[in-house]
């Protein structure tokens, strides 16, 4: 009987049914589509917010899964709606901006060598690396101490005025000006220390992780290569960086990862190349950032 009913929904136009049962042969009155199930769930089209923003006209009511929220959305108006416990945003210090991305799923992975658990992906990356050189795993690229404000996004503007203060009143990414080269003046060795410390731009529970707790996911890996920092259960990625100049370098090369310790002016940092290891560079650098769970 199952067989004839799907036959029929194929070779006859939808139209000339009034309601359509799932798992009931009595669908409710007032329902179109009537799913009934004791021990499975409806699922809908699951997709990341970039995938979501590409729907060309999508009609209000439209429902679908974000991947990169962990929300269910739905369109209304002019814009996407979301549906979910806590909104993703209440997981990130007050006013912080995202990129085009939006904010970063908090989804937690953890290491059986350390210990210590992370996120699965960088901030403002929008999925968990496929590979070394996956650009949708690839993130935000900070300036050592500074919050999410907008500079971290990889086409955000640039100016050659240095803060005087934590927290600028811009998104610019601050260029190189003279030694130290930071993008504060006068420095402040106080940022990005602990879940709590000035400026952190991790969700809630969250902070940069240390020097040694950055070279401690080093030494785990099966090998100090490209190819161990990838296939570890951190799937680092090779995004690139930011220069005091304000372009790009070495995307789909090296991995460039701040911690939150710092170094005389500079401050140290994971790099990821033909030879990974620890090392320092000055604070008006753009790196990625992945997040340690206190």
């Amino acid at each position: 009987m199952k067989t004839i009913q799907l036959l029929l929904l194929l070779i006859i136009p939808f139209t000339t049914f009034s309601q359509v049962g799932i798992g009931t042969n009595v669908p409710e009155s007032s329902a179109q589509l009537d799913v009934n199930s004791t021990n499975k769930g409806f699922l809908p089209p699951r997709m990341t917010v970039t995938e979501r923003n590409a729907i060309v006209n999508p009609a209000n009511g439209l429902l679908i899964f974000n991947t990169t929220s962990g929300c269910i959305n739905y369109y209304i108006g002019t814009g996407w709606q979301e549906v979910c416990g806590t909104a993703i945003t209440d997981f990130y210090p007050v006013n912080s901006v995202f990129c085009a991305s939006g904010p970063t799923a908090v989804i937690d992975v953890v290491n059986p060598t350390t210990g210590k658990t992370w996120m699965d992906r960088n901030l403002g990356a929008t999925q968990v690396a496929t590979s070394a050189t996956d650009a949708a795993a690839y993130g935000d690229l900070y300036q050592w101490g500074r919050r999410s404000d907008g500079h971290q996004c990889r086409t955000s503007a640039t100016t050659s005025i240095l803060s005087t203060v934590d927290q600028p009143v811009h998104g610019d990414f601050v260029l190189e000006s003279g030694s130290p080269k930071d993008w504060r003046s006068p420095q402040n060795n106080n940022l990005w220390q602990g879940v709590n410390g000035i400026n952190n731009p991790c969700p809630s529970a969250y902070r940069i992780p240390t020097e040694s707790e950055l070279n401690a996911e080093r030494l785990s890996w099966a090998s100090n290569t490209i190819a161990g920092a990838y296939a570890s259960i951190l799937k680092f990625s090779l995004a690139g960086s930011r220069s005091g100049s304000g372009t790009l370098s070495a995307v789909g090369s090296n991995g460039v990862f701040w911690s939150s310790t710092i170094s005389t002016s500079q401050a140290r940092y994971l790099l990821i190349s033909s030879t990974p290891g620890i090392s320092n560079n000055p604070r008006v650098n753009g790196y990625s950032v992945r997040c340690i769970k206190n």
